[in-house]
């Protein structure tokens, strides 16, 4: 059994056609949105009836790294596997990670990407990607997967406001033998679409260089801040309200 979990906060527009993607998907698996208290449609857009797997809603606290490590604690899967809510999986996608998981050195890894769209930009980015995975670099929009036990073993998702991806991905590096699965994950070019190409650029190879050099994340996020298309960037400046002491579960019909 494997649980997908798909963090998402103000995802009305992309997360629909992300569990679509997820529905077409063979094998034996479970859907977990973990969702950080949206003020949108999010949460009642990703109870899509009559899912063909079981799908579930928690509605958590807002913080990626937060939010998938609760969905983690609440899943049933021994993979578990952490997507973006505006990327799109293949059908083959859970065949593929059972197959890697079925040799014992294999403790997780990621998935080939690609970037939407046709043009140069898009082309370039999923280039670059692909350079970079021989090194062991890559981050959570391509699809990070993990055995359950070194998963609770390494204590998850460091709650970091940004970065918390690449973190657990270098971590995760040092623990054993990780695979990038032949089998392609596309992801939006929203970030550019919204902020320009130069921004983007400049953006990702400022905060990476800081938060090697060791500067804290908490004061990298004022540059990276999240893209959602059809709400205001704005309010991912503001302060998540906690939705209380409980988890709300809500099952699949």
């Amino acid at each position: 059994m494997i649980s997908l979990i798909v963090p998402t906060f103000n995802e009305e527009r992309s997360v629909g056609r992300a569990l679509a993607a997820i529905a077409r998907v063979r094998g034996e698996f479970e859907v977990i949105v973990a969702d950080g208290s949206s003020t949108d449609s999010t949460v009642a857009q990703a109870l899509i009836p009559k899912y063909p797997h079981p799908l579930r809603v928690i509605v958590t606290e807002r913080g990626r790294a937060m939010q998938q490590n609760r969905a983690a604690q609440v899943s049933r899967g021994e993979a578990l596997v952490f997507l973006h809510a505006d990327t799109l999986v293949p059908p083959d996608a859970v065949e593929k990670i059972n197959s890697a998981l079925a040799d014992d050195s294999v403790i997780g890894g990621n998935f080939d990407l690609v970037f939407e769209g046709d043009s140069w930009v898009e082309r370039f980015f999923t280039w670059a990607y692909r350079a970079r995975r021989p090194f062991g670099i890559y981050y959570g929009d391509s699809g990070i997967f993990v055995r359950r036990s070194l998963f609770e073993a390494m204590g998850g998702f460091k709650p970091l406001p940004i970065m918390d991806d690449y973190e657990f991905v270098r971590r995760l590096e040092r623990r054993g033998r990780t695979v990038c699965l032949q089998t392609s994950l596309v992801t939006s070019d929203r970030r550019w679409r919204v902020q320009g190409l130069l921004r983007t650029l400049w953006s990702w190879v400022w905060i990476q260089t800081l938060y090697s050099l060791g500067v804290p994340a908490r004061y990298l996020a004022q540059w990276y801040q999240p893209v959602r298309e059809g709400a205001p960037n704005s309010q991912a400046s503001v302060p998540a309200k906690s939705p209380g002491p409980e988890i709300v579960l809500r099952p699949n019909k």
